[in-house]
C-alpha cells in the first residue's frame, strides 16, 4: 500500500481521509494552534497544545477504518450545550464515573484506562471548568497527555490502541504555546486563530498579507519528530484542502519541516478547495499558490518549488456562482512550476465539499507512478 501523508486541518479533509483509509497507509498531520472552543479552554486550563483538530481527525480515521465500537462511540460523544454549568458537570460526572451504559458494558481495562483519564483531566481543570458543549474525546485525550506527562504522542498512541485505529495522526508541533497571528494588507493585526478564521466582513474584503506561527518565547516552533519520520517514508505528501492561512500554511513555519520536505523525493500535491472562504475572498487558486511559493522560499532557500502537482477542481461556470456566502475558487494561475490536474473533485451530493474517492484516486495514481507502476512522478528536491 502506497504511504500517504496529508497535510491538513480538522474536517475539511474528512471525505478524502475516509476515502484512503483501506487503499492506502495514511498519515494526518494536523495544527496545534487552534484556539477556538473547547479547545482554548482547555489549553488555558492545563497548559496542553490543542487537542480539538487531533481528536477530530482520529475521530474521520476510526470512521473510515469501520470502527465503531464502544469505545469509540464514548470519544465521539458531545456534552449538551444547553444546559447550566452545574448540569453540564453532573453530564460529565455521569461519564467519569462509569455510570454511562456503554462504559457499563466495556472490558475493564478499556473502561479503566478512559475512566482514568478521564478523571485525571477533571482534577487538573477543577469543578469550576466549563464543560457544556465539550468532547468527551476531547477530555480523554487531555487527560491521557496529562498522565503521560505532557507527552502528545505517548497520549495519541493510546488513543489509537483504545479506539482500535490503525492510521496515524500527529500534531505538526509538540509545542503547546503557539499562537497564529495575521496582518492584513492594511496593517492591523489579528491575534489567534479562531478570530482571523472568523474574520468580520471588514478585514476579510481588505484580505490577510501573511500570517506568523510563534511560541511564547522567541524560540521557533519545532516539528514533531514522529511526523518527520512519516515525511521520509511517504510516497506522496498532499496539502488541503482547509482553511489556506489558518491550517495549511502555518505548517511550513515550523522548523524542521521545510528542511524534511526539500529531502523528499515523491509527489507533494496541493488539493485545491472547491469555494473561496473568509481568509481566501476574492483570491484565486493561482494566487494562493503564489503565497506558499513566497512562504517556501523564505523557509528553505532552494531553487526547486514545493508542489508539484496542484488538483483544481474544474468550475463550470462562466460567471460567479456561489454555494451558501461564498463564490467558487477560480484557478487563474499563469506561471506553473507544477502540474495541474484538472478535474470534477465536488461532491455531486454535498455542494462545495470534495468528492473523497475522485480525490483519493487522484492521489492514489500520482503515488503509484512515483513508485514505478506507471512511470515516473514528482520532482525531487535534493
Amino acid at each position: 500500500m502506497q504511504r500517504i501523508v496529508l497535510f491538513s486541518g480538522g474536517s475539511a479533509c474528512r471525505s478524502i481521509n475516509i476515502a484512503l483509509c483501506h487503499k492506502a497507509q495514511l498519515t494526518r498531520v494536523v495544527p496545534a494552534w487552534d484556539s477556538g472552543g473547547s479547545s482554548r479552554i482547555i489549553r488555558e486550563k492545563t497548559g496542553l497544545l490543542a487537542v480539538g483538530d487531533l481528536r477530530q481527525a482520529l475521530m474521520t480515521m476510526a470512521h473510515g477504518e469501520g470502527r465503531a465500537g464502544d469505545v469509540v462511540k464514548v470519544c465521539n460523544a458531545r456534552l449538551s450545550s444547553n444546559l447550566g454549568k452545574e448540569d453540564a458537570l453532573s453530564e460529565f460526572l455521569f461519564y467519569s464515573e462509569g455510570r454511562h451504559p456503554l462504559l457499563e458494558r466495556m472490558e475493564p481495562g478499556l473502561r479503566g484506562a478512559i475512566l482514568n483519564y478521564l478523571k485525571t483531566f477533571a482534577s487538573t481543570v477543577g469543578t469550576d471548568f466549563d464543560f457544556r458543549n465539550g468532547s468527551i474525546g476531547n477530555f480523554i485525550l487531555a487527560g491521557a497527555c496529562l498522565a503521560h506527562n505532557g507527552d502528545i504522542n505517548t497520549a495519541v498512541f493510546v488513543f489509537r490502541k483504545l479506539c482500535s485505529i490503525v492510521g496515524d495522526v500527529w500534531t505538526s508541533s509538540l509545542d503547546s504555546d503557539l499562537v497564529l497571528s495575521a496582518t492584513l494588507k492594511d496593517g492591523k493585526r489579528i491575534e489567534r486563530q479562531d478570530a482571523i478564521t472568523n474574520l468580520v466582513d471588514e478585514d476579510a474584503n481588505v484580505g490577510i498579507a501573511h500570517v506568523k506561527l510563534s511560541t511564547g518565547t522567541e524560540a521557533e516552533p519545532q516539528a514533531n519528530p514522529a511526523m518527520l519520520e512519516a515525511l521520509t517514508k511517504a510516497d506522496l505528501i498532499a496539502f488541503g484542502p482547509g482553511s489556506f492561512y489558518t491550517s495549511l500554511l502555518p505548517h511550513l513555519q515550523i522548523h524542521g519541516i521545510a528542511e524534511a520536505l526539500s529531502q523528499v523525493d515523491c509527489p507533494r500535491v496541493w488539493i485545491g478547495n472547491i469555494l473561496q472562504c473568509r481568509e481566501t475572498i476574492d483570491r484565486t487558486l493561482g494566487e494562493l499558490l503564489d503565497v506558499v511559493s513566497e512562504q517556501w522560499q523564505g523557509e528553505q532557500a532552494t531553487r526547486h518549488p514545493l508542489v508539484t502537482h496542484v488538483l483544481a477542481n474544474r468550475v463550470f461556470y462562466p460567471f460567479e456562482k456561489t454555494i451558501g456566502s461564498f463564490p467558487y475558487l477560480s484557478h487563474a494561475m499563469t506561471e506553473r512550476d507544477y502540474t495541474v490536474i484538472t478535474g470534477e473533485y465536488e461532491d455531486a451530493w454535498s455542494r462545495g465539499q470534495h468528492d473523497g474517492e475522485a480525490v483519493a484516486s487522484a492521489l492514489l495514481d500520482l503515488a503509484e507512478e512515483r513508485s514505478g507502476m506507471k512511470g515516473p512522478a514528482g520532482t525531487p528536491l535534493n
